[in-house]
């Protein structure tokens, strides 16, 4: 499995210390500086059953920057909203980790993380 984290994120931290805890063999992707392509990201909303909006952090400065709460959330605007991911990806939610069975979770509670450890 991979966990995608900001290692200034305590969420990122507390999902670490689980997966650790767990025993659980990970690689660690710090996204910020090894940013996902857009294919990686398209690919990761597939396996999280999740559209671009959905993990995108709108509270951050370049969210308003962009004016991301005015853009539409429908099937032909998705792609500008990958591209904007894959651009800022300060604006990725986290940690996301991608399962072993192809399956993906947004994993900011311990529940998230668990779930993704029994896949």
């Amino acid at each position: 499995m991979e966990i995608w984290i900001n290692p200034a994120c305590s969420k990122c931290r507390g999902a670490l210390r689980l997966l650790d805890e767990e025993g659980a063999s990970y690689t660690v992707r710090r996204y910020l500086e090894d940013v996902p392509s857009e294919n990686e990201i398209r690919d990761v909303l597939e396996r999280l059953g999740l559209e671009p909006w959905d993990i995108t952090r709108t509270q951050e400065a370049v969210a308003r920057d962009l004016g991301l709460k005015d853009w539409p959330r429908d099937a032909a605007s998705r792609a500008r909203w990958v591209t904007a991911l894959a651009e800022h990806p300060k604006l990725i939610q986290r940690p996301i980790i991608t399962a072993d069975d192809g399956t993906a979770v947004v994993a900011r509670t311990d529940e998230a993380v668990r779930d993704a450890l029994g896949r």
